[in-house]
C-alpha cells in the first residue's frame, strides 16, 4: 500500500467516532461452527496469487452458473422511526410497582406493534423482560476528559502480531467459503477477514450483553444532550430487534452482544441485521453468532450496498501536494474529482494501465492525525474506503482495516485490497 507523506501541522479535530458497529471486545460469547474437515484440509494446502484472486468470480461463475451480482440490494427496506417514547436519565426499570410498563414504554409498544406488524402481546412480553444496565449506561457516557488522538496508537491496536496470525488462520480454514462470499459481492477476501478480525478477532469476543437490556437502557434511560438523536436511533433499534426475534431471527430473550447492542461475529447492530445480512451457507437461515459462512456474505454484502466497487483499491497510489489540508472536509462521501486533486499538484506514483481505474470515481482527502506528535498523514480515498466509514463512522477503523486486510493479503500471497483485482 502506498504510505503517504506526514506534514508537521496542527489541524482542526472532526468527530470520527460517530458509528455503533464496532466495539472493544467484551467477553467470548459462542463458538462458531466449524468446516468441513476435508475442506479444512484441502484449504491448508493452498496458496493464492494475485492472479488466482482475480480468478475467483470467474470460477464462481463457472461452478454455480451465476455471475457476481452487479447491483446488490437490502433484503429489507428502512424501517420509519418509532415516535413514542423519551429517554430520561434515571436509573430506574421500566414497569411501575405493579409490574406494568411505564406509559411512555406502552405508548412505544403500542407503535411498534402497529409499525412492525408484530402482536402487541409478543411486544410487550419482550419489553417487560427488559432491565436497565448500569454497565452499559457507564460505558456509553463520555468521560469529559478530551483524549488527543493519535491515529499510530489506534493502528498498534489492530493491526498488530496476533491478530495478523489468527486471521492468516482464519483465512486459511475458511478460505472456500471468504472465496465465495468475494466472488458474490466483489470485495476482497482479506478486506472480510479483516472486517471480522477487527471487530471481533475472528469471532473470539462478540460480546456478553443482553442485547434486549443494552437497547432499552440506551433507548430510555440514557439521553446523550450532545447527541440527541443517539436515544432515537436505540429505539428504532430495539424496535428492529423485536421485529427479528417476532420473524424467529433472533431470539431477543438470549440474545448477548456489545454494550452498544451489536451482535455477532461481523457486529452487525438489529437494523443492519434485518437489511443488509445474508445467508451464506444457503441453510435458509441467517445466524452470524454461529455461522462464518453467514457472517462473511453479510460483511460483502453490507460494503456493496453502501458503495464498495469491485475492482477499485482503497487508497490511490498517489502524492499530494504540501497543501493537503485544504482538500480535508472531514465527510464520508467522496466528493472531489481526481483531475480537481491533479490541477493542485497531486501526482499518480504507480501508473498503470489495469490500476487506474479510481480516476474515473470521485474521491475524497482524508488526513489521520497523531496529536501528541504533531503529525498528519494524508491520502486519497476511493469510494471503497468510505464503503468502510459506512460500517463504523471513523477514518482510523476504515484505514486499520484496509492495513490490517493488506497484512493479510501479504502472507496469503494476494494482492491485497489495493491491488489490481
Amino acid at each position: 500500500m502506498f504510505n503517504a507523506a506526514r506534514f508537521l501541522q496542527a489541524l482542526p479535530i472532526f468527530a470520527l467516532f460517530a458509528g455503533c458497529a464496532s466495539v472493544q471486545p467484551a467477553a467470548q460469547t459462542g463458538t462458531p461452527k466449524t468446516p468441513d474437515p476435508a475442506t479444512t484440509n484441502a484449504a491448508r494446502g493452498t496458496r493464492a496469487t494475485a492472479a488466482q484472486e482475480a480468478a475467483i468470480g470467474q470460477r464462481y461463475f463457472d461452478t454455480t452458473g451465476h455471475a457476481p451480482s452487479a447491483t446488490v440490494t437490502p433484503r429489507a427496506a428502512q424501517a420509519p422511526a418509532i415516535q413514542a417514547g423519551s429517554s430520561v436519565r434515571s436509573t430506574t426499570g421500566f414497569t411501575n410497582e405493579k409490574g406494568q410498563l411505564l406509559p411512555d414504554i406502552q405508548a412505544y409498544a403500542r407503535e411498534v406493534a402497529t409499525s412492525r406488524q408484530v402482536p402487541l402481546k409478543h411486544v410487550e412480553s419482550l419489553l417487560l423482560l427488559a432491565r436497565f444496565d448500569p454497565k452499559v449506561a457507564r460505558l456509553m457516557t463520555p468521560s469529559g476528559n478530551r483524549i488527543r488522538r493519535s491515529w499510530v496508537t489506534y493502528r498498534a491496536r489492530y493491526v498488530e502480531p496476533v491478530r495478523i496470525r489468527q486471521g492468516v488462520e482464519f483465512w486459511q480454514t475458511w478460505r472456500p467459503h471468504i472465496d465465495r462470499a468475494a466472488a458474490r459481492y466483489g470485495v476482497p477476501p482479506s478486506i472480510l477477514v479483516s472486517i471480522i478480525g477487527v471487530e471481533t478477532l475472528y469471532g473470539r469476543y462478540t460480546g456478553s450483553f443482553p442485547v434486549l437490556d443494552a437497547l432499552a437502557t440506551l433507548g430510555f434511560r440514557h439521553p446523550d444532550t450532545n447527541r440527541p438523536e443517539r436515544s432515537q436511533l436505540f429505539r428504532d433499534q430495539l424496535a428492529d430487534l423485536i421485529e427479528l426475534d417476532h420473524t424467529g431471527e433472533l431470539d431477543a430473550k438470549t440474545a448477548t452482544g456489545s454494550f452498544a447492542g451489536a451482535v455477532g461475529l461481523p457486529q452487525f447492530m438489529p437494523g443492519s441485521l434485518r437489511r443488509f445480512a445474508a445467508d451464506g451457507d444457503n441453510d435458509k437461515a441467517i445466524d452470524l453468532q454461529g455461522s462464518v459462512p453467514d457472517a462473511l456474505a453479510s460483511v460483502g454484502k453490507f460494503l456493496r450496498v453502501h458503495g464498495w466497487v469491485p475492482g477499485l483499491p482503497v487508497f490511490a497510489p498517489a502524492q499530494l501536494p504540501e497543501n493537503a489540508s485544504k482538500w480535508v472536509d472531514g465527510g464520508l462521501k467522496p466528493l472531489l474529482s481526481w483531475q480537481q486533486l491533479e490541477q493542485a499538484g497531486a501526482y499518480v506514483v504507480r501508473k498503470q494501465d489495469e490500476t487506474m481505474n479510481w480516476t474515473r470515481h470521485p474521491v475524497g482527502v482524508i488526513d489521520l492525525l497523531d496529536e501528541p506528535r504533531g503529525l498528519a498523514e494524508y491520502r486519497v480515498a476511493t469510494p471503497n474506503f468510505f464503503a468502510l466509514t459506512e460500517y463504523n463512522r471513523s477514518y482510523f477503523y476504515a484505514t486499520s482495516v484496509a492495513e490490517l486486510a493488506q497484512e493479510l493479503a501479504d502472507r496469503m500471497g494476494y494482492g491485497g485490497p489495493d491491488a489490481t483485482p
